[in-house]
C-alpha cells in the first residue's frame, strides 16, 4: 500500500507599524510537523504562535491556500500580529514587504489548466495579504481588527480573482470602489 500524505501548518506572522509591512520570521515562514491526531491544525497554529510568544499581540489569523509539498500537504496561514512600535525594533530579523516584491520576483510559472500550480514561497505569501486585502473590503469583524494601519499598507495589494500565471497580463483584480455600493 502505498504511503499516505501528512498534513502540515506553515504561518507567515506579518506586523504593519508606520513604516510598512514586515515578515518578522525573517524571510521565511514558521512550519510544523505533522499535525497530531488529536490535534486539528488551528490548534498547531496556536501552539506555533505560542513557541513565537505572540499571545494576545495576533490580531486576525486567516487560512489563505494549501499545497502538497513533498509528500505534504501544507495549510497556509497569515497572522497579523500587532506591534506597539517599530516592528524591527521588537523583531530584528524582519523583512520588509511590499507589494513590489512581486515585480522583482517576476510571475509564477504558468500551470496548465488541468495542471497543480508549484508556487514559490513569496507567492504564497503574497497571495495570503491579497487574501487579507479582500478581507478589509468585505469582512467587517477581521476589517475592524486590522485597524487603520493594516487597512493603509494593504491597499496597495489588489485581491487577484484570476490570471496569476498570465504573461505578460496583469491578474483580474477586485475593483474596491464596487464594494462601497
Amino acid at each position: 500500500m502505498p504511503e499516505t500524505m501528512n498534513v502540515r501548518v506553515e504561518i507567515w506572522p506579518v506586523v504593519a507599524d508606520e513604516i510598512g509591512l514586515w515578515l518578522i520570521s525573517g524571510l521565511d515562514a514558521w512550519r510544523s510537523g505533522n499535525v497530531p491526531y488529536d490535534l486539528g491544525p488551528r490548534d498547531e497554529v496556536q501552539y506555533i504562535l505560542d513557541e513565537h510568544e505572540i499571545g494576545d499581540k495576533l490580531q486576525v489569523i486567516h487560512s489563505t491556500s494549501w499545497r502538497a509539498d513533498s509528500g505534504y500537504v501544507i495549510l497556509t496561514y497569515i497572522a497579523a500580529i500587532h506591534s506597539p512600535g517599530l516592528a524591527r525594533k521588537l523583531w530584528p530579523e524582519a523583512a520588509p514587504i511590499s507589494p513590489d516584491l512581486a515585480a522583482q520576483v517576476g510571475n509564477p510559472a504558468p500551470t496548465p489548466p488541468t495542471g497543480e500550480p508549484i508556487p514559490r514561497y513569496i507567492d504564497v505569501l503574497l497571495h495570503g495579504l491579497r487574501h487579507f486585502r479582500f478581507l478589509t473590503l468585505t469582512d467587517g469583524p477581521a476589517r475592524d481588527a486590522l485597524g487603520e494601519g493594516w487597512r493603509k499598507h494593504l491597499e496597495a495589494f489588489a485581491p487577484a480573482l484570476s490570471g496569476m500565471y498570465e504573461y505578460p497580463d496583469e491578474p483580474i483584480t477586485i475593483d474596491p470602489t464596487i464594494l462601497d455600493r
